[in-house]
């Protein structure tokens, strides 16, 4: 029963968790508006601020995070519980990576989901949280400087491999799973930002103004 619970119930259940589309649910819930027909038409906290207001881009921030975090803290209880004789990091990188797989491409909105920042935040709370919190702080540093949460999260993403390198330089063969797993993620979430590319290059990004809609 051990090796299903751990490799097919967990990695199951953070991905029905991350393909919760909070952004999309809230913004129809409280505004009656479907995000997906404006905007970028994302169903992230971004376009959800973009459409809806500040209020919605942090609410939807503050979910999609914790969808990410929360996979990984039932990892750690459920891993020391059972004390199954595995490897603890792998393990919660097949959780983190289904939760973030969800928010991606979550089957309650026919696979066309988010570009999962905050939701990789949240894993890698759990996973690797010294780099998590310099990605975080690299992220507020120039969301607060610029105002662009397309720029502040590719620039974040990126920062998490390096400082992941620079915690586990004494070992970074023992860590070769994390500094891969942050790695892809920080590719993904570039790949994700194409379009944002484009429209920063253009000088046709939103930003995102406190206390009321983005330009």
């Amino acid at each position: 029963m051990t090796p299903v619970i751990l490799y097919v119930l967990v990695p199951l259940g953070a991905y029905l968790l991350g393909a919760v589309p909070f952004g999309f649910l809230l913004c129809r819930a409280v505004k009656g508006v479907d995000i997906r027909e404006h905007g970028s038409r994302n169903i992230g906290a971004t376009n959800a601020g973009r459409v809806c207001g500040w209020p919605f881009f942090a609410a939807a921030f503050a979910l999609d995070f914790l969808k990410g975090l929360a996979p990984m803290c039932v990892g750690w209880v459920l891993i020391r519980q059972l004390d199954a004789g595995v490897n603890a990091e792998v393990l919660l990188i097949l959780y983190g990576a289904a939760a973030i797989v969800g928010h991606t491409f979550p089957v309650y909105l026919r696979f066309k989901g988010g570009k999962a920042v905050a939701t990789s935040f949240g894993v890698f709370v759990g996973l690797a949280p010294i780099p998590a919190l310099v990605a975080f702080a690299v992220w507020l540093v120039l969301f607060l400087a610029f105002r662009y949460v397309s720029l502040a999260s590719m620039m974040a993403a990126v920062c998490a491999p390096v400082a992941a390198v620079v915690q586990y330089r004494s070992d970074l063969p023992g860590h070769l799973p994390v500094l891969i797993f942050a790695a892809v993620i920080a590719v993904l979430v570039v790949v994700r930002h194409r379009a944002n590319i484009k429209r920063l290059l253009t000088g046709t990004e939103s930003r995102i103004r406190l206390g009321r809609k983005p330009d």
